[in-house]
């Protein structure tokens, strides 16, 4: 039994860490999830811990990331059993930037809590960098409804993920202690470790009431965001083309002239916007009559180039095909949006041919939006989760974080709401309010605070309408990114290294 107690603790200890987040909030699971790790990690034998670590992280990532197999079965048309296989593999390949982190634990025997948390961090940004990266599942996200969300303003998500392992590993240090104490007193230890999670706790919970943005209420629009309900199924057949483009008139024409903007999701029009010029010069003959602009999720081919574009359009009386403001999708999703060695792979089979999954990439820095003479910076769909690629283009100007998505790729799994999660972390990190429309929901309005203001319920055809204040003044995370966190865990390293060569001197001059 004691051989396979480190196995199953990982397993467990990985498998409970999906309800860490949302849908299911409950933020605690996170230090017990990243606790069972760094136990394997730490007291198991070298290859226990690393094969412990590594089915832990299966489990964390198959387990969190399941809802993908909706996306690769129902509508890349796979078998259910090799859409299952797929996310199995993806979690296998995440699950080895874990192993990582206790490789470097057991190689340099780790003590200290804090040089946990640093580790940690590293392996975190090697997952969100390699390969164009994929940092779903951070545990920092669980926290944003915590006292330590004041945290995120400064440090970002990945400065909430420090605390969560670094807190953990204390508390794995204190029960280690406490545990040894039996034989050995050790009440020392014992009372640093008390005393440095108190005070971190109590510190880093005042960080919440500070204000780094203030409100500016002479700006605020009306904004209704469309939430059209098309179903996935039948959203690229172009025999229902004629029904979506019926939907979405239906759901914006009440609101002509009375909302400022209105918003539609992503790739709402599921055709080339050249074929649907009709349609657009409508919408632009009723701005120009009602006063009211459209900012619209498009499939944009640019005339000179041929390249096909995932864009948000803006529509307003000046509005033409070429000549508009847009916004064109940077960070493409590997075989959802493009096709990573696609002479190769497409041939294979029609899982790397989902419908628009031959897109271009749009600059990583772009212009914002310019709506009711309001600046509105664009993310579309994963792009919510890049905090370093909205950070880059937060501006001083900008008034409001945009994000389109359809996530009905992901039919009422817990994706969806995954996501939503990680678009209120924005608000919060960049003390912007964020407007966030969507096919089949999470549609909502967040504030600066990362609060939701409002959210239209999943799977209805709906507008969303309110009146929303922007915000000025950025928070330190806004202005300096992640660059403070990996300033502080360089020197911490740097701290920890110079100590544990002046011990060895010391203790080198004591021998002699």
């Amino acid at each position: 039994m004691n051989a396979i107690l480190p196995y199953l603790i990982a397993v467990v200890s990985g498998a409970i860490g999906l309800f860490a987040f949302s849908p299911y909030d409950y933020w605690g699971v996170a230090y017990l999830s990243a606790l069972g790790l760094i136990y394997v990690a730490k007291t198991s034998p070298k290859k226990t811990a690393l094969w412990a670590t590594f089915l832990w992280g299966v489990s964390f990532f198959s387990i969190g990331t399941s809802w993908l197999h909706v996306s690769i079965h129902q509508f890349g048309g796979s078998p259910l059993w090799l859409s299952y296989v797929m996310v199995v593999l993806l979690a296998a390949y995440l699950s080895l930037y874990p192993v990582l982190f206790t490789y470097l634990i057991q190689r340099f025997q780790v003590k200290s809590a804090v040089i946990f948390a640093v580790i940690w961090t590293f392996t975190e940004f090697l997952r969100g960098w390699v390969f164009t990266g994929f940092p779903w599942l951070q545990f920092g996200y669980t926290q944003i409804d915590t006292p330590f969300a004041g945290i995120a303003p400064i440090f970002g998500v990945a400065g909430l993920t420090f605390f969560v392992i670094w807190s953990s590993a204390v508390l794995f240090n204190l029960v280690s202690a406490l545990w040894k104490a039996r034989n050995t007193p050790n009440q020392i230890t014992v009372a640093v470790a008390h005393f440095l999670l108190l005070t971190v706790v109590a510190g880093l919970s005042s960080l919440a009431k500070i204000d780094y943005v203030k409100p500016v209420p002479d700006k605020a629009l009306t904004v209704s965001l469309v939430q059209g309900n098309i179903p996935q199924s039948l959203k690229w057949d172009p025999e229902y083309l004629h029904s979506t483009l019926q939907i979405y008139a239906d759901l914006i024409r009440p609101y002509l002239g009375k909302s400022d903007v209105i918003i539609l999701p992503e790739s709402a029009l599921p055709a080339l916007e050249e074929h649907l010029q009709p349609f657009f010069d409508e919408l632009k003959q009723a701005s120009q009559t009602t006063k009211t602009e459209l900012l619209i999720g498009t499939v944009y081919r640019e005339p000179e180039s041929g390249k096909l574009f995932n864009s948000i359009a803006l529509v307003n009386k000046h509005y033409s095909p070429t000549q508009t403001m847009r916004y064109n999708k940077h960070h493409l999703v590997p075989f959802g949006e493009y096709v990573p060695l696609e002479s190769l792979l497409r041939p294979l089979g029609s899982v790397f041919n989902l419908p628009m999954s031959a897109f271009q990439k749009g600059e990583a820095v772009q212009p914002d939006l310019l709506s009711k003479n309001r600046h509105f910076m664009g993310a579309i769909c994963y792009e919510i989760i890049e905090g370093a690629q909205l950070q880059a283009n937060l501006k001083q100007n900008s008034d409001f974080i945009l994000t389109i998505s359809n996530d009905a790729w992901f039919g009422d799994s817990h994706g969806p709401w995954q996501h939503f999660q990680m678009a209120r972390m924005r608000a919060l990190e960049l003390g912007k309010p964020v407007i966030r429309a969507t096919n089949t929901g999470v549609t909502a309005f967040i504030d600066a605070q990362g609060k939701v203001i409002e959210k239209a319920p999943q799977f209805e055809a709906t507008v969303l309408t309110q009146r929303i204040v922007p915000t000025e003044g950025k928070t330190p995370y806004a202005a300096l990114g992640n660059k403070p966190l990996y300033f502080l865990s360089i020197l911490l390293v740097l701290l920890r290294g110079i100590g544990a060569l002046l011990k060895r001197k010391m203790l080198h001059s004591n021998k002699q």
